[in-house]
């Protein structure tokens, strides 16, 4: 990975600032480097969920017995995962006092719970380093993974724990970094921080760059905003679903663009569409016309329904809305091009803020109420996103102008965006970078910066597995000029 980052095409060499900055920043994250991660916020509750906030506090201390009898040590604690999983990933644990473990940890109530709760058939749980338990059963149970390798397990007990429980945990605890950053000038900190954008952008600009030489400029935009508009729960389905049905033979071989996607994408199993509101039916109707031709030469390709992630996902975000988006995208691909072509942002998201779809306004999903408000197939924040992961490092990666115009412009117009959202993986950045720092705000309102502040995160924090300690950012911080 440091070899290649050396490597990459200085896409941005137009621009001897933006070389300088995004170069500095390669050469700064060419060290020897360690790993760590945290996360959440608790309100007040109960049992479990607890627990695990006692556990992340550090309530129950770093070093335990296992049930085996060898010596726990906790080196970080890790991030709080409140989806689907284990408890806490990226974790870091020390057996018998050897090489840090990096992975995750478990806490269940009951030790028997691995077992009931299924986490030694669930591929989730296959990084489990650490099975937490309180209540130990009267036999011994095992903590086995789908490979069958054994996971420790550590006995708690709750009554151990002081009275006073602080139930505002931190989403991660402050990193060693807040002391240089918080005595450096704004200035020198967003320096750092748009060095790290620059690197970031430069690093998927050159991605794209290859993916485009293999398989083609259309198809690989194709795809990219395809597994945006999957959000982080389905990218992968819909990176299926144009791996399956590529842009060009959608276009080229039928006109039925939106019932092939539904019907690849598996939400056209049910013909009977007695299980449709009276409004959905006609629609539905539609889409089974389209597809019923090509079902049974396609019936290999169909996804499985379990790839879906519809549980976590906001009603807003539903699949079937965005995969309409996405139809509409194919099928207006010559004018996407056009407004692409121009490489303006307010031209892009004019484009796809304005996409319409006279059921698809009103509609969450095929088999919910109609709404009566009019929703936009694709908002303000999911436009931001495509513009800075996908549109800006494709306008890098595919220079329309052959003079090189668009390479010198594009920084200049990335950080512009300003930043819609915020994020879990953000806010523990932010909180590991700069704690408690009262301009913490200030250096995440554009784009840009958010993009740095990852940049930053993943290579150092995610790379730490000792608490910090071992981290080299903190002292290559004060050498920065």
């Amino acid at each position: 990975m440091q070899d290649t980052a050396r490597d990459i095409c200085s896409c941005l060499s137009h621009n001897p600032r933006v070389r300088l900055l995004a170069d500095r920043y390669a050469e700064l994250r060419h060290t020897d480097r360690v790993r760590e991660r945290a996360l959440f916020v608790s309100p007040r509750i109960p049992s479990e969920l607890e627990l695990q906030a006692r556990w992340f506090a550090g309530d129950f201390g770093k070093h335990f017995t296992s049930t085996a009898g060898d010596k726990i040590d906790v080196v970080q604690f890790g991030t709080w995962n409140r989806e689907a999983g284990p408890d806490f990933s990226d974790a870091a644990i020390r057996i018998n006092g050897g090489n840090p473990i990096r992975g995750c940890i478990e806490i269940d109530l009951l030790d028997r719970s691995w077992e009931t709760h299924g986490h030694s058939t669930n591929p989730a749980f296959e990084d489990t380093v650490l099975h937490i338990f309180v209540e130990r059963s009267d036999r011994e149970f095992f903590t086995r993974t789908t490979s069958n390798r054994n996971v420790p397990q550590v006995h708690i007990n709750p009554a151990d724990l002081p009275d006073a429980s602080n139930p505002n945990t931190p989403l991660a605890r402050p990193g060693r970094c807040q002391a240089p950053l918080k005595d450096l000038p704004e200035e020198r900190i967003r320096n750092v921080l748009a060095a790290a954008a620059q690197f970031r952008l430069r690093q998927k600009a050159a991605r794209i760059r290859n993916k485009i030489e293999s398989r083609g400029r259309d198809q690989v935009l194709f795809q990219e905003l395809a597994t945006a508009l999957g959000y982080k729960e389905n990218k992968l389905p819909f990176a299926l679903i144009t791996q399956r049905l590529p842009l060009r033979s959608l276009r080229e071989g039928t006109s039925d663009i939106e019932s092939m996607l539904f019907g690849i994408a598996g939400f056209l199993r049910m013909a009977d569409l007695d299980i449709y509101k009276r409004s959905t039916r006609e629609y539905v109707r539609q889409l089974w016309d389209g597809w019923w031709p090509h079902r049974d030469e396609l019936q290999r390709l169909i996804l499985p329904a379990q790839v879906w992630r519809l549980s976590s996902t906001r009603p807003l975000n539903h699949p079937q809305r965005r995969l309409a988006a996405l139809a509409i995208l194919a099928c207006e691909w010559p004018r996407l091009q056009r407004a692409l072509g121009k490489s303006a942002t307010s031209t892009a998201k004019d484009f796809f803020e304005t996409l319409d779809h006279p059921f698809w306004n009103f509609q969450y999903t095929l088999t919910s109420k109609t709404s009566q408000k009019k929703m936009s197939l694709i908002g303000d924040a999911r436009v931001a996103d495509i513009l800075a992961n996908v549109l800006f490092p494709f306008w890098l990666a595919h220079d329309v102008d052959p003079s090189g115009s668009l390479g010198k412009n594009v920084w200049a117009e990335y950080e512009k965006l300003p930043a819609q959202l915020s994020n879990r993986r953000l806010e523990t950045g932010a909180t590991r970078l700069f704690g408690g720092d009262p301009r913490r705000k200030e250096f995440l309102k554009t784009v840009a910066h958010q993009q740095g502040l990852l940049q930053i995160y993943e290579d150092f924090c995610m790379q730490d597995n000792s608490d910090c300690a071992q981290c080299p950012f903190p002292e290559q911080l004060k050498e920065w000029e």
